[in-house]
């Protein structure tokens, strides 16, 4: 059967169960463009609340290398080094605080979207992620048609609003640079921001798109077959001939235990061959007789040769046997209904056994 037989046959929602097993092997959706939409939030407010002063004060100390090179010994091998650590520390505590920011954005984008967890399952080696076959059908299947269609979406929309950007801002740069030069780095970070700003507009349509993808890819996915909800069934609910299997093995145990109980019943009620209701009365146990066992036609048969031989009082009611069965339960006192009619039989063992 191919890809597309085997897709078009899965036509049934995934179960709770194929749901909860694909989140337990990491299988969930996830949007890519969700953490980069994130990243270019990240880089805007480092623009916005970081950029200005950090780069201010980053430019005033990398600018004494040009102004005043004369403090700073290149002799040996050790001032390079020294050097080279100071440069570092400068723009480590200018790069530090924009990594932060943007990963924590991304991880947030990645948090929202699903609850982090450990999974086994996604790092354990598999093949078809080094087949070249599978990533054939990935890059050309659907999924790559997808992210083809998104890359070539975020390009044309980067590529317009900079075009745009850049068109509009033109003179104002060739005025500033003939002008007062120093006022280049404000235009700059201005226009910078404004870019951003632009591409992260542009970016919230892609983004709600690709949520929106993700999860109907997944559910998608996860789709079964007819076959396949049959089997789930099979296994939660047990395979039907292994449950009657279980049943008949259920009921053979119960059966032999309720025969085993009947020679310590008081009297048997019979009709004479179909029903057959054994009853223990002892004043210490209860206030009404207990039924031990009850059954119909063989069972009946074996309730009344089990009495006979154990030397219990077979009483032959037809109506009352007949109706005692289907109101009486094992291990349980009659109901009041029978009080009266049991009495009299009760009365009448007594009598007779005097």
């Amino acid at each position: 059967m191919s890809d597309t037989d085997d897709k078009d046959s899965k036509t049934e929602a995934p179960s709770d169960k194929k749901i909860r097993e694909a989140v337990e092997k990491g299988n969930i959706p996830f949007s890519r463009e969700a953490p980069m939409f994130a990243s270019i939030l990240g880089i805007l407010l480092v623009l916005a609340f970081a950029a200005r002063s950090t780069t201010k004060t980053l430019t005033e100390k990398l600018s004494l290398f040009v102004n005043r090179p004369e403090d700073f010994r290149l002799e040996t091998g050790v001032d390079a080094l020294a050097l080279i650590h100071a440069v570092a520390l400068e723009v480590g505590q200018f790069l530090v605080p924009v990594i932060a920011i943007l990963a924590g954005c991304s991880l947030a984008a990645s948090i929202l979207q699903n609850v982090p967890s450990i999974v086994s399952e996604r790092i354990r080696p598999q093949w078809n992620r080094i087949s070249p076959v599978s990533g054939w059908k990935r890059i050309f299947g659907r999924q790559g048609l997808v992210e083809f269609a998104k890359s070539l979406f975020k390009f044309a929309t980067m590529t317009i609003i900079s075009l745009l950007l850049l068109r509009s801002e033109q003179y104002k740069v060739l005025n500033a640079m003939l002008s007062d030069p120093s006022l280049l780095p404000e235009m700059m970070l201005t226009m910078a921001m404004r870019l951003v700003s632009a591409i992260a507009i542009a970016t919230i349509v892609l983004v709600a798109a690709d949520l929106l993808w993700a999860r109907f890819k997944w559910h998608s996915d996860l789709k079964m077959t007819k076959q396949e909800v049959k089997e789930e069934y099979k296994q939660m609910e047990g395979d039907p001939m292994v449950k009657a299997r279980m049943r008949s093995l259920a009921q053979d145990r119960s059966r032999r235990r309720m025969l085993a109980a009947v020679p310590k019943a008081t009297f048997v009620i019979a009709n004479p061959t179909h029903f057959a209701i054994a009853l223990r009365y002892e004043r210490s146990e209860a206030s009404a007789p207990i039924v031990v066992a009850k059954g119909k036609d063989l069972i009946a048969l074996k309730i009344r040769e089990i009495a006979e031989k154990s030397g219990i009082p077979v009483i032959e009611d037809k109506p009352l046997a007949r109706s005692m069965y289907d109101h009486v339960e094992i291990d349980r006192m009659i109901p009041p209904d029978f009080y009266k009619a049991v009495a009299q039989i009760l009365f009448y063992i007594l009598t007779r056994s005097k």
